[in-house]
């Protein structure tokens, strides 16, 4: 039977077993908005871009030339 030249340190082995997913998404409630939404992720609601309760982007304005 086959046996490691060497020893595989801990940082080394927690790096390949971290490709282990949920199986579930993960699903939260924006507090400002409502809206359901991945953690960790922006998302839309009524034009605007938000993120962790925060609006990125807001493309409600209109600018004229």
């Amino acid at each position: 039977m086959a046996h490691p030249k060497r020893k595989i340190s801990k940082t080394r082995r927690d790096k390949r077993r971290t490709h282990f997913k949920a199986t579930t998404p993960q699903i939260g409630t924006c507090s400002t908005t409502g809206e359901a939404h991945l953690y960790h992720r922006a998302h839309w609601h009524e034009g605007k871009l938000y993120y962790r309760g925060k609006v990125l982007i807001d493309n409600t304005e209109v600018i004229e030339a």
